[in-house]
């Protein structure tokens, strides 16, 4: 008899660990598809392909992404309502040296008299940005823009470099231009200024974690374009920081149990 009440207690700590060992990959892995999923709906012009997309977590923009880690090619379609209707305005960066608006290397599309126009920003600095476009750090090509359902989508080929891994991009909706077409400056909300994170390249698990925090720089508010002028973000959790918080209970849930039928 003791011996069986033994043998079961061994086939359930057997139990338990691989328990604890499979739930983190199995909540890891679902977590990674959670975080690339919500593009179901979308239905890009034919010819526009892409090997992954995400919804992004603020703004109810998404991003559809090719990286030729050989090349170092980058082929994306940014998908984003801008904040005032079709006299607003999207906006999507890449941002080399930070994780903020100062530094991005922005493409930008708003309605023009007869199209849809794609405008490149170097944003240096918190001023206003023009009519005119600045060149930017990469070289920019396919560059074009339409609108669907009240989505603007921006589609562009960017030259990074071959082998990177993640990059820091920013995005943002305005809802105005003016008449001379330089984008007004965006709203300054919660979600505006969140509007950050890093983007995984290439790699089987594909997500977007959220930039670190970061302070706000004097004189934030002046500028249209870049994930709030390097204001702090929530400090969300990528997917598997979650995934990883998440198993954490069950874990010592598995390990309590675990030292409790050791010790009978």
């Amino acid at each position: 008899m003791a011996y069986a009440t033994q043998h079961h207690r061994r086939a359930i700590l057997v139990l338990a660990v691989a328990l604890l060992l499979a739930s983190p990959m199995a909540i890891t892995r679902a977590a990674a598809a959670a975080a690339t999923s919500g593009c179901e709906g979308d239905k890009l012009p034919a010819g526009k392909s892409y090997a992954h997309c995400a919804a992004l977590p603020y703004l109810g923009a998404k991003l559809h992404w090719t990286y030729d880690a050989k090349t170092g090619s980058l082929s994306v379609a940014f998908v984003a309502k801008p904040a005032g209707g079709a006299g607003g305005w999207v906006s999507w960066a890449i941002n080399p040296t930070g994780d903020g608006m100062k530094g991005a290397q922005a493409l930008l599309a708003f309605k023009g008299p007869s199209s849809y126009v794609v405008n490149t920003y170097n944003i240096t600095g918190y001023n206003p940005l023009g009519a005119a476009p600045t060149p930017i750090a990469y070289k920019a090509t396919d560059l074009a823009a339409d609108e669907s359902g009240g989505e603007v989508r921006i589609y562009g080929k960017l030259q990074l470099g071959p082998g990177l891994e993640k990059v820091n991009h920013i995005w943002q909706v305005g809802s105005k231009v003016t008449t001379n077409g330089a984008p007004a400056e965006h709203a300054f909300k919660k979600p505006n200024l969140q509007a950050k994170g890093k983007l995984v390249l290439s790699g089987a698990a594909q997500f977007l974690e959220a930039a670190a925090p970061a302070p706000a720089p004097a004189g934030a508010g002046a500028s249209p374009a870049g994930g709030g002028g390097g204001a702090a973000p929530s400090g969300g959790k990528s997917a598997a920081a979650a995934a990883t918080a998440y198993v954490s209970a069950p874990a010592l849930t598995l390990l309590a149990l675990a030292g409790f039928l050791l010790a009978m």
